[in-house]
């Protein structure tokens, strides 16, 4: 579940720019500042064909962020039926029962010997869980197998979970909502990592929760985008920031100042998809934190990355690198849904433990759930 701590929202201000960052009418706008959103006006208008733009008349006239779209109606959160928690499971069991069955064909014999122990560094391996986690993994198993005296292959399998578990819960925290108003999320990831996905499925979430959110669409560099984003704002009867063709800072800095005017909860800002690789993309990354900083001094408040759980070890080179130019606070970690191996957890807990506050197993909404090491544990070796 979320961690909410309400406070009671601040004044909004407008907040003192830099001149490096925002574009002044006297002067040309230097190399970060973003695109003046003032054109747009601040509009907001309901989705669909033919559709109206009517202005906002508690909105100022001129000079304003970018254009809100705005959904006709807002329904009531639709509660979990009971037993959800239990169905997710289930799903998360069946999409790592792969590597699961590997590793427990490990124990299926009547000794515990070093080739129990080799066999199982093995399927580890093969699991992704990268060289220093499998060591740790099998130097806490083997001390942990001592003290318990333990003498049936099967029961190695129970403290092997334990084992993972202990290794995987720095990863487990919360996502806090309400320190600030509004918090800013910043979401990362390359293409095809799902990020796109995953806003739409935590908005639904955050919205669950009684939380208003604003959407930025960001991601001006990938087409349709922001068609996409916009069908998840549609979904979940949000508000939307968007230019076309608008330059990702810009949109940036502009959701986090309609985010502040309005009172929103969350402010979640989609950016273009990119690898590590790419450094002239990356620095596009950096720039929109600084842009959005000058928005909102506090701001962003947290930077998510969504990884691929199919990708193995490269989801950790992928957080090593997002993490050295963003600081990265959390990750969402999608697509363990069969194929996937699930072991690079255990690898990025050992090698660099940024927190997971999310998993996700298929394309429906009901498919990303908070992250629990215990779980996570269990599923992978049941």
């Amino acid at each position: 579940m979320f961690s909410f701590f309400k406070k009671k929202p601040p004044t909004p201000t407008e907040p003192a720019l830099a001149p490096e960052d925002v574009a002044s009418p006297a002067a040309p706008p230097a190399a970060d500042a973003p695109a003046s959103g003032g054109a747009f006006g601040w509009l907001r208008k309901p989705f669909g064909a033919g559709a109206t733009s009517v202005a906002d008349p508690a909105a100022p006239s001129a000079g304003a962020p970018a254009a809100i779209d705005a959904p006709l109606a807002v329904p009531e959160p639709t509660p979990k039926p009971g037993g959800a928690r239990q169905g997710w499971m289930d799903r998360l069991k069946s999409g790592l029962r792969k590597t699961g069955s590997s590793i427990a064909t490990v124990f299926t014999g009547t000794q515990i010997n070093d080739a129990l122990y080799d066999e199982l560094e093995e399927a580890l391996l093969m699991a992704d869980t990268g060289v220093k986690a499998t060591q740790h993994l099998l130097e806490d198993l083997k001390r942990r197998v001592k003290e318990t005296k333990t003498t049936e292959p099967a029961a190695v399998k129970g403290l092997l979970a334990d084992a993972l578990a202990d290794l995987l819960r720095p990863l487990e925290k919360p996502l806090v909502i309400g320190e600030h108003t509004p918090t800013v999320i910043m979401v990362a990831g390359v293409n095809g990592a799902g990020k796109t996905t995953s806003i739409g499925k935590l908005t639904k979430h955050l919205a669950d929760h009684g939380e208003s959110v604003l959407l930025a669409a960001a991601d001006t560099f990938r087409a349709a985008a922001r068609e996409q984003l916009g069908v998840w704002a549609t979904r979940n009867t949000v508000e939307i920031v968007s230019q076309e063709g608008g330059d990702p800072a810009a949109v940036s800095f502009d959701a986090v100042t309609a985010g502040r005017a309005r009172g929103k909860d969350v402010v979640l800002v989609d950016t273009a998809g990119r690898l590590p690789t790419q450094l002239h993309l990356m620095e596009e990354l950096k720039k929109i934190r600084r842009v959005v900083t000058k928005a909102d001094a506090s701001a962003p408040h947290e930077v998510l990355l969504v990884i691929d759980g199919n990708t193995g070890q490269n989801a950790l080179a992928q957080v090593r690198a997002f993490d050295d130019a963003l600081q990265l606070t959390g990750l969402i970690v999608t697509k363990l849904d069969g194929t996937a191996k699930g072991g690079v957890l255990a690898a990025i807990a050992q090698e660099r433990p940024v927190p997971v506050y999310f998993i996700g197993v298929g394309e429906k909404v009901e498919d990303l759930e908070t992250f629990s090491a215990r779980e996570f544990a269990q599923a992978l070796l049941t």
